[in-house]
């Protein structure tokens, strides 16, 4: 009953972040939002090229953190990817966001690879660092 309770909290918390709109100028976006609008638009825009996130943060059941570690998950790897671009997007708020020593690490390594890391401070940072990169919209 105290997952459902969770749960439902969890549910309350998720569509209250939804309900926060543009008309809110003196407020800082969570990062999440920034991100969900971000993959909104990139699904809209280049409707044939695939992109993914990768369930990193949050907070877990011990249980489930367990499990996450046990079958590869990785502290500091970035937020999403598009594979056909090489392409890694660490998603920050448009202020206020830091990025970690192990988030650091993981964009020198794929740096290293030859992979494309970017930092978007809010989605519209995101975009327009996509777009210096070369990833233009299409018409």
């Amino acid at each position: 009953m105290e997952h459902l309770k969770q749960k439902n909290k969890q549910l309350k918390s998720e569509k209250n972040m939804l309900l926060k709109t543009d008309l809110q100028k003196d407020t800082i976006q969570t990062e999440d939002y920034e991100q969900m609008m971000f993959v909104q638009w990139f699904r809209r825009t280049y409707s044939d090229v695939r992109i993914f996130s990768i369930p990193m943060g949050g907070h877990r059941h011990i249980a489930v953190a367990t499990k996450m570690k046990a079958t590869g998950a990785a502290k500091g790897v970035p937020d999403l990817f598009i594979p056909a671009w090489l392409c890694w997007i660490e998603m920050k708020r448009e202020k206020g966001g830091s990025v970690s020593p192990e988030q650091r690490d993981w964009h020198a390594y794929l740096t290293g690879l030859g992979h494309h890391v970017i930092v978007g401070c809010g989605q519209e940072d995101a975009k327009e660092k996509m777009r210096n990169l070369g990833f233009v919209p299409r018409n």
